[in-house]
């Protein structure tokens, strides 16, 4: 029988990323061990840093207003970034994005 997983905001353990006003909240690994579904956490004014989806996103404003690949996003609005692709984001308030990746996130400027 498979597991059924559940998350939820007010029950997220957020967990800082390196980049100070930007926490992410686990949800779910993905089956490859690689890839998962998360919360993302950004404070307005943060900028998250440009960077590759090996095999593609997926995202969804749950709440804040934040520019994600020269977009301007709101809750409720999804992305797909296929795979090869990049962008980066700046938070223009207070956001919470979902995120499901099956490979995490490849950053150029992190070496």
């Amino acid at each position: 029988m498979t597991d059924v997983t559940y998350g939820s905001l007010s029950d997220a353990a957020w967990i800082g990323t390196g980049t100070p006003g930007l926490d992410y909240a686990g949800l779910r690994q993905h089956a490859n061990g690689e890839g998962g579904t998360i919360f993302l956490r950004f404070a307005a004014g943060v900028i998250g840093a440009e960077h590759l989806h090996p095999e593609g996103e997926e995202l969804y404003v749950v709440s804040g207003d934040i520019t994600v690949g020269g977009r301007r996003l709101k809750p409720g609005d999804y992305v797909y970034t296929p795979a090869g692709a990049s962008h980066e984001a700046v938070a223009h308030s207070d956001s919470i994005l979902l995120l499901s990746f099956p490979k995490p996130p490849v950053f150029p400027d992190a070496n």
